[in-house]
C-alpha cells in the first residue's frame, strides 16, 4: 500500500514532494501525492503579514495529516511554525540545499539610487534597507514563476529569492548575486524540507528514517528553538543559520528593526540544539537589547 504525501499545490511544493517520492523509491517505499490548497496560496494577493505569518502554508496540510487523509506532510521548513502541532512529529529532514538568499535581476551594486526591489518578507526588506536605505522595497507575492518574472516589469529592478528554490527549479542561471549569509542571515529553515508524520504512526516514521540527514535535522532543531524563544514568525524580521559538524553546532542569529535602522547579530557554538538556540535568542533579545528595536516588543 502506497504512503500518501500531503503537499501544497504550488509548483515548487509539488516538485519538493516528488523529490521525496523519488527518495522513498530508493528504499523501496511507494508513495502518492495528496494535493492540498492552503490559505496562503488561495490568497496570493494578500501580504503575508496580513495573513498572520507562519502557518498559512502548512495548516491545511497538517489538518489533512491529522484527519488521516495522508501519512506524511511535506513542507518547506521555513513555512513551519516553530512549535510542532499537537499530534504531529517532525520526523525527517533530508539533506539541506543552499540556505542563502539571492538577488534576481540585478546585483546590489548594480542597483541604482532609488531602485525598486520586490520581496514579501519583512526580514529581507529590513536587511536590504540596512545596507541600502535608498532602495524602494515593494511587496511581492505569488508562486516562484511569478516572482522570478518580476524584474523588468512594473518598475521592479530585482527580487530576492531563496537559492534553494532556484536550485530545485533549475533556474540557478537567474542569480545575479548570492547575498552573504553573515550579513543577510537567512530565514529559519531556509533550504530544508521538513517531513511531518502523526506522532503515533510508526510505519511512516520507519519509512522516512533512511531519508533523514542528522546534520540538517540538528541544525534545524537549533534554528527552530531560536525562533520559538523569540516568539517570532515570518511577520517580524529575524533569522538564524545553524551548521552541525563533528559534534559541534554553530548558530548565527539576527534581530533587525523593521526599517533596517538597527540590528543585532551574534554567533554561538555548543552541542545541544534546543538549549543553544534558546540561549542565542535570549542573548540577542535581552543582553544586546534586540527587544528595543523598532517593530519588536518585549
Amino acid at each position: 500500500m502506497a504512503l500518501r504525501l500531503a503537499t501544497r499545490r504550488s509548483p515548487l511544493a509539488m516538485l519538493q514532494a516528488r523529490y521525496v517520492q523519488a527518495r522513498l523509491l530508493t528504499v523501496d517505499v511507494v508513495s502518492e501525492l495528496v494535493l492540498v490548497q492552503t490559505s496562503g496560496d488561495a490568497m496570493a494577493d494578500v501580504a503575508l503579514s496580513s495573513l498572520g505569518g507562519q502557518g498559512v502554508f502548512v495548516l491545511e496540510v497538517q489538518r489533512a495529516l491529522l484527519r488521516g487523509e495522508a501519512d506524511i506532510a511535506v513542507h518547506s521548513a521555513k513555512d513551519l511554525p516553530s512549535t510542532t502541532a499537537d499530534g504531529l512529529a517532525l520526523t525527517c529532514v533530508p539533506e539541506r540545499r543552499d540556505p542563502v538568499d539571492v538577488l534576481v535581476g540585478r546585483s546590489l551594486a548594480g542597483l541604482g539610487p532609488g531602485a525598486t526591489v520586490a520581496t514579501g518578507s519583512p526580514r529581507r526588506r529590513a536587511l536590504l534597507l540596512e545596507r541600502r536605505p535608498d532602495l524602494h522595497v515593494v511587496e511581492l507575492r505569488g508562486n516562484m514563476a511569478t516572482r522570478l518574472a518580476a524584474p523588468g516589469r512594473d518598475g521592479v529592478d530585482a527580487v530576492v529569492a531563496a537559492a534553494a528554490a532556484l536550485e530545485r527549479l533549475n533556474e540557478g542561471s537567474l542569480v545575479a548575486e548570492r547575498l552573504d549569509p553573515a550579513w543577510f542571515v537567512p530565514q529559519v529553515g531556509q533550504g530544508s524540507l521538513a517531513l511531518e508524520t502523526r506522532a503515533d504512526d510508526a510505519v511512516a516514521a520507519t519509512a522516512l528514517a533512511p531519508l533523514n540527514d542528522l546534520d540538517a535535522f540538528t541544525a534545524l532543531a537549533g534554528e527552530r528553538a531560536f525562533l520559538r524563544e523569540l516568539g517570532a514568525g515570518c511577520s517580524v524580521p529575524a533569522g538564524a543559520l545553524a551548521t552541525w559538524e563533528a559534534g559541534t553546532l554553530s548558530i548565527t542569529g539576527l534581530m533587525i528593526a523593521v526599517d533596517g535602522s538597527r540590528s543585532v547579530r551574534y554567533r554561538i557554538t555548543g552541542h545541544e540544539p534546543d538549549a543553544l538556540g534558546r540561549e542565542l535568542a535570549r542573548f540577542l533579545r535581552d543582553d544586546l537589547d534586540g527587544a528595543s528595536l523598532p517593530g519588536w516588543r518585549r
